[in-house]
């Protein structure tokens, strides 16, 4: 099976096509080799993806028939993902959250925009 096939029926990707873009891009990895989306997938391979800053890695246990339910997803992977990628994901929210929220500290360009237009509409 392909390697772009194989991760849209896992549940890791939610079209294949977006599975081809991810392996032309280079964010795939099969036995620390960068594939084409063509590349067959064949039990024990261990598969490398990054997805959304995260670095997945798994190995193939069985290939599926076709697209299979969440619950069954074990039965043809093993995710072994370290903590510490899910921790870095957590981080990443967290420093969002730390950003001026809108209206509070110093004002942006556009609310310094928006007090220029009141204050020369109220001399005229």
């Amino acid at each position: 099976m392909r390697i772009d096939k194989y991760l849209w029926c896992v549940r890791y990707y939610k079209t294949r096509n977006i599975a081809t873009t991810a392996c032309k891009k280079g964010q795939i990895k099969i036995n620390d080799a960068v594939v084409k989306p063509s590349r067959e997938v064949y039990p024990t391979d261990k598969i490398e993806l990054r997805k959304n800053q995260i670095h997945y890695q798994l190995t193939v246990l069985d290939i599926p028939p076709n697209r299979i339910g969440a619950k069954l997803v074990d039965i043809y992977r093993v995710d072994n993902t370290p903590k510490s990628a899910f921790e870095a994901q957590e981080l990443l929210k967290l420093a969002k959250d730390y950003y001026r929220k809108k209206g509070v500290g110093r004002p942006t360009k556009k609310d310094r925009r928006d007090l220029d237009n009141i204050y020369i509409d109220s001399e005229e």
